[in-house]
């Protein structure tokens, strides 16, 4: 897919979503933005799958490359579109809301995991002033040593399409925040070790939501069949995770404020939302995300 049928297909997306969401009138008072939403949540999406994850090197990149489609790119300066783009992140969260229900459907199971968002680097975390108050020191599993800032919790289906998320520092449990995901009544989840706990169990099935995880320890797992069945399920989950790693570098944290890192999380999610869709569209597996890039 060429840039310019993938702005095409991603304006046409966008614009058809703020329609069917029907808002009205986002400002109360000032002038209207030059630029029209539907241009700068397409250009925050597209920007975000061709790895340009700085305001600064969007705004550059699309007034260099693309005025052709957006010519009125060239009346605004970079802190209007950055500011019109942060004050859009309801917006995204809703269309991200409604692609994913459109996605998902009535699929009742989901899969749960959670990585972790660096604040900054562990040496200056002790003297470190972003996010006072907010971060915390949490392990991290993978690396297999601590670190200072937060975990972002994903509930996704078998696909890997994004139905749900939750910003926490990263102390929380992946147990304490899993209920705070939006787990419909009447579904089947899976997680890792982390989330086995017979209370949280019982307390979900109470609601009607059924939870299943591997046994806490792997060296004393009764059933080591069963968690490597669960396992082979779950797996995809982590290909969700290392595309927000890894194409859209999530755990890199470019803000100073918990306002704003909440925006980027929401414009990189809802980015990996419609490449999804478009892969769908196209015929391709869904988290093939490369095949809308050649």
């Amino acid at each position: 897919m060429s840039p310019q049928q993938l702005l095409l297909e991603v304006f046409c997306l966008v614009d058809d979503q703020l329609q069917a969401l029907n808002l009205g009138r986002l400002r109360t008072r000032g002038p209207r933005p030059k630029l029209a939403d539907s241009e700068v949540i397409t250009m925050e999406l597209v920007g975000e799958f061709w790895k340009l994850h700085t305001d600064q090197d969007l705004f550059r990149h699309f007034r260099r490359y693309h005025l052709a489609e957006f010519p009125a790119l060239a009346q605004v300066d970079r802190t209007t579109f950055a500011r019109q783009a942060a004050n859009l992140w309801h917006v995204k969260q809703l269309i991200q809301q409604r692609l994913a229900h459109r996605l998902v459907g009535d699929d009742p199971l989901w899969l749960v995991d959670s990585l972790p968002i660096d604040a900054c680097q562990f040496a200056r975390a002790t003297f470190c002033q972003r996010f006072a108050g907010q971060a915390d020191y949490g392990y991290c599993h993978l690396r297999k040593r601590t670190f200072y800032g937060f975990r972002l919790h994903l509930r996704v289906n078998r696909d890997g399409v994004i139905v749900g998320y939750q910003l926490a520092p990263a102390r929380a449990s992946e147990k304490a925040v899993l209920t705070e995901l939006g787990l419909p009544v009447g579904s089947v989840g899976i997680g890792d070790r982390n989330y086995w706990s017979p209370p949280l169990q019982q307390r979900l099935a109470a609601g009607g939501v059924v939870l299943l995880a591997p046994y806490c320890q792997k060296r004393r797992d009764p059933d080591p069949k069963r968690s490597a069945r669960l396992s082979a399920v779950r797996y995809r989950i982590e290909t969700s995770n290392g595309q927000l790693a890894e194409r859209y570098e999530i755990k890199r944290t470019w803000t100073k404020d918990l306002w704003h890192l909440c925006h980027r999380v929401i414009r990189k999610i809802l980015s990996h939302t419609a490449a999804v869709l478009l892969n769908l569209r196209a015929g391709n597996p869904a988290l093939q995300l490369d095949a809308l890039a050649a």
